[in-house]
């Protein structure tokens, strides 16, 4: 064979290796980003632009509707919410706030909420109806029990979930509250402003405490967009909904209005803080032995019993029987 054929093909197959191993190299690239979890950090940011956003074209009224906004499925479940006026009224702000606790901002979040529990019922309960009919021997009154029972549950079941995340959400801020004030503190005694030292904190919270630096990073923003900063660290109780947190946000206030040593102020409370969790953390140890009776009762005990009483037990039987 000619040479030259030799070494063409000798490149062909080399290209052509080099060509695939990059092809796998992009594969697996590709799989990784689709199946790694996000992060929370960037998520977390691309949220307080969006605020930021909305701040700054709420205050600059240039705000613009979609104009197929009917269109879309969003849309049309919020014109159909709307015309059962199951948006504006006392079970709406309930959920809202829900929301807001949860720490889920996103526009049609109330909407998609209360459709939720607008079709919710009528699933569960046509699902309990095709159960029973299925059942032959089963009596009319517990087919309709359980049908209007499964509905009324699907009427509560979404807000016992996000209540459920909100007391999670809740307990994880509390737990990392003490900590971010240390750093605020640390911030303050640098001189740093109230904006830049929540700023500071939100960043280098990270992943340790993503929660409460989410909330102090959009406080953060708030700071430097609306026009009363009373009302941007009322916002940050408000969608905690926790007594530290109000604690902090009068605390803030004052020091914003009467000028007091902010970082005094704020070591004082990581102190209080960080004593109301080691209370509590001895309360659970006291309340251990006796949350341990029941389940030792129930099954320590009888296993315990079988040990000792079985083989004399089994003696008597034996000896009885003879």
């Amino acid at each position: 064979m000619n040479p030259l054929n030799l070494i063409a093909a000798h490149l062909d197959e080399q290209s052509f290796s080099i060509i695939a191993g990059l092809a796998v190299l992009v594969t697996l690239v590709l799989l990784g980003q689709a199946f790694l979890p996000e992060n929370s950090m960037s998520s977390r940011v691309r949220s307080h632009m969006r605020r930021r956003d909305y701040l700054r074209s709420d205050r600059l009224q240039v705000r613009q509707r979609i104009a197929n906004l009917r269109t879309a499925p969003i849309g049309s479940l919020r014109s159909l919410l709307a015309r059962l006026k199951l948006l504006s009224g006392e079970e709406a702000r309930k959920g809202g706030e829900l929301l807001a606790n949860a720490g889920w901002r996103a526009r049609d979040a109330l909407t998609i909420l209360m459709g939720v529990r607008l079709a919710l019922p009528a699933i569960l309960g046509l699902a309990a109806f095709a159960v029973c009919l299925t059942q032959q021997d089963m009596p009319t009154m517990i087919r309709l029990t359980t049908t209007f029972g499964s509905a009324f549950a699907g009427t509560y079941l979404p807000l016992l979930v996000l209540r459920r995340i909100v007391k999670r959400r809740q307990h994880h801020i509390r737990k990392q509250l003490p900590d971010a004030l240390d750093l605020l503190v640390i911030c303050a005694e640098a001189g740093l402003s109230l904006d830049a030292a929540l700023t500071r904190v939100a960043a280098d919270l990270g992943h340790a405490a993503p929660e409460l630096g989410d909330e102090l990073g959009l406080t953060a923003v708030e700071l430097g967009f609306l026009p009363n900063r009373r009302q941007a660290l009322q916002n940050l109780a408000r969608r905690t909904d926790l007594p530290e947190i109000r604690g902090v946000v009068n605390t803030l206030i004052q020091t914003e209005r009467y000028g007091t040593p902010l970082a005094q102020a704020l070591r004082v409370l990581a102190a209080e803080f960080r004593e109301e969790r080691l209370l509590r953390a001895e309360e659970k140890a006291a309340r251990l032995p006796a949350t341990l009776t029941v389940p030792m009762i129930v099954f320590i005990l009888p296993t315990l019993f079988v040990v000792l009483i079985g083989p004399a037990a089994v003696r008597v039987v034996h000896t009885f029987l003879k």
